[in-house]
């Protein structure tokens, strides 16, 4: 799902159920990660909970456009490599010649595509 608000490209990277087990039974809510971008730098990642689907997105993109990063870019690509660590995770970031594409998974595309990569 990619689309257009204003001058913001916006797109849902994941939407699941997730359930909280309580004294009556399973309650449960929807998760959605979205990814916000203007196609020139700037770039916002968040998730958010929400009893429906709407909600959920929405909340989602409100904090994603809060928590905005800038990211240089220099002719439709990145000028040096970066390496980003988070709990066990890496993702690396190498520079290419312009025409080259992104090879990257779903997540990662969506986030450079979003910041105009």
């Amino acid at each position: 799902m990619r689309e257009k608000e204003g001058e913001y490209y916006e797109r849902v990277i994941e939407l699941k159920r997730v359930s909280k087990v309580v004294k009556g039974g399973k309650r449960f809510k929807l998760y959605a990660c979205v990814v916000v971008g203007d196609g020139q730098g700037r770039v916002g990642i968040a998730h958010a909970k929400a009893p429906e689907v709407a909600p959920a997105i929405k909340k989602a993109t409100q904090i994603a456009r809060k928590n905005m990063v800038k990211i240089p870019i220099i002719d439709g690509a990145i000028p040096h490599q970066v390496i980003g660590k988070f709990g066990a995770s890496k993702v690396l970031l190498k520079p290419a010649s312009v025409g080259t594409g992104i090879i990257a998974s779903t997540a990662v595309r969506a986030v450079c595509e979003a910041a105009g990569i």
